[in-house]
């Protein structure tokens, strides 16, 4: 049985402030770093076989501190990246609000395609979910560790398991430096075993963008 471990990375200073990242590369702060460092003694407990992680810098980062622990390298693909915000990057969701009320609004609202350049959920879906599958098979039956981001983790698992952005809308993001767990036999395919696992948070997981 193949398992794949889909990690978040830590804390940065945009989401303290809720500000859009998107693919722009913000790095981890001193919280994000200090969770990553918390993190992962549980992730290499796992006994990983192989560490991948997105080539923004707050995913790699990340990923270093499990790498670290393990010996094992960190290979980056830039299909984990999040998902693109267009010309949303780099505002406050505030100022998004103000500036483009009409795509914001359907935004809120679970529209997947919502303008202003901003990637569809479909095409998130396909771009990470293809990434996490090549990852997954290049080790069969091993543990992968995928560092990536909280947008791109839900989509791409919605896209190996098969769940429209209807179902998806409904699981809740991950915090900083939690994960999801993914299992796959040959019989049923991927199953969920796990979400938002890791250390107690400290305040509520900022938005995933």
């Amino acid at each position: 049985m193949t398992r794949l471990i889909v990690w978040r990375h830590g804390n940065t200073d945009w989401n303290a402030a809720n500000r859009v990242q998107g693919q722009l590369d913000v790095p981890l702060n001193d919280l994000g770093r200090e969770q990553a460092a918390a993190a992962a003694p549980l992730l290499a407990a796992l006994r990983p076989d192989a560490i991948v992680a997105s080539d923004l810098s707050r995913a790699v980062d990340t990923a270093a501190a499990l790498a670290a622990l393990t010996g094992l390298p960190v290979r980056t693909d830039p299909r984990l990246r999040e998902r693109y915000y267009g010309q949303w990057q780099g505002l406050t969701m505030t100022e998004v609000a103000r500036r483009f009320p009409t795509e914001h609004a359907r935004w809120r609202a679970g529209d997947p395609d919502p303008g202003c350049a901003v990637e569809s959920l479909d095409e998130l879906g396909k771009r990470v979910g293809t990434a996490l599958q090549e990852a997954a098979d290049a080790v069969p039956g091993g543990t992968i560790v995928v560092a990536t981001h909280g947008g791109g983790a839900r989509q791409g698992c919605g896209y190996l398991l098969g769940w429209d952005s209807v179902v998806l809308r409904a699981v809740g993001s991950l915090n900083n430096c939690h994960w999801t767990e993914l299992r796959h036999d040959e019989v049923r395919g991927w199953q969920l075993r796990g979400h938002n696992v890791g250390l107690i948070a400290q305040n509520p997981p900022p938005a995933a963008i």
